[in-house]
């Protein structure tokens, strides 16, 4: 994941509403993510940008154009055994003692490899942008 400065506010009691804008604001349609849809559909918010009183800044012909990012190792892994070939096995790797090996697997992963080699340095890079530096001041 790459974090983008974009210097915008969202704030609603609403949480689906926020992921609604949030999504639109990215260049997606937010009724087909999955997650906005069904909690939109289940009344727990809502995530029609249209039906949104939204205030400040008019956001219709924003698009920052993200698209879908690649899989990191781990999201890799999860759809293996969730969704991919290791499915039959789910029980086993996610019910019994060998769940602690992934669980391994990504401390290894994040607080050794990710962290020295490319955390850091997207830590310093944040660091340096004025939210950083407001960061700082708490």
């Amino acid at each position: 994941m790459n974090w983008k400065q974009k210097n915008i506010l969202i704030a609603s009691s609403d949480q689906v509403a926020i992921d609604a804008v949030s999504a639109t604001l990215m260049g997606f349609d937010p009724m087909n993510i999955p997650f906005i849809r069904i909690a939109h559909e289940a009344g727990l918010g809502c995530g029609e940008v249209k039906e949104l009183d939204i205030e400040g800044e008019d956001i219709s012909e924003i698009n920052w154009e993200f698209s879908k990012s690649s899989n990191t190792f781990a999201s890799w892994g999860q759809k293996l055994v969730y969704w991919g070939p290791l499915k039959p096995l789910e029980k086993i790797i996610l019910n019994t003692p060998l769940v602690f090996l992934g669980i391994l697997a990504s401390n290894l992963f994040h607080n050794f490899y990710w962290l020295r080699f490319k955390g850091r340095k997207r830590i310093h890079s944040a660091l340096k942008t004025e939210w950083g530096t407001l960061f700082k001041k708490y």
